[in-house]
């Protein structure tokens, strides 16, 4: 079932770093969850920018979360390891591997990536992207909080 506005979706695991995660959480933040894969070079590239666009938010009720759908877990892991190494843990957040038997979606796998849901402080969907995140998606995030 693809997720619609107004929808609430509900994520459950553990992060690679192996933290358990709920979704449900972080209700009272607003939350960008971003779908996107290794093998994804418009996901990669886009990463340092919106670890960028995240900082901005810091200090704010706004929580960005990965979820990596690459087919092995070896290649997620990996690149969360050259994460570890290289970017400061003020502008980490939490990475899911979608292949985790303790990876529970609500919704369905976009069909594109990257692919990302905005989420409202009470858990809804407000908006979802496919592409790119458009910039309009940071104005939005700045009306939410």
């Amino acid at each position: 079932v693809a997720l619609q506005a107004g929808e609430t979706p509900a994520i459950q695991g553990k992060t690679l770093a192996g933290a358990p995660f709920d979704l449900a959480a972080l209700r009272g933040k607003v939350v960008l969850v971003l779908f996107w894969s290794t093998d994804c070079a418009v996901c990669r590239d886009k990463m340092p920018e919106l670890r960028a666009n995240a900082q901005g938010w810091r200090g704010k009720p706004f929580e960005l979360v990965t979820i990596s759908v690459d087919r092995r877990l070896q290649d997620a892991a990996d690149y969360e390891k050259l994460v570890a190494a290289m970017v400061p843990p003020s502008q980490r957040f939490p990475a899911l591997w979608s292949g985790d038997p303790a990876y529970k979606n609500s919704s369905l796998r976009p069909a594109q990536l990257p692919a990302a849901w905005l989420l409202d402080k009470s858990g809804k969907l407000v908006e979802s992207y496919s592409g790119r995140i458009p910039a309009e998606a940071w104005d939005k995030i700045a009306d939410l909080l």
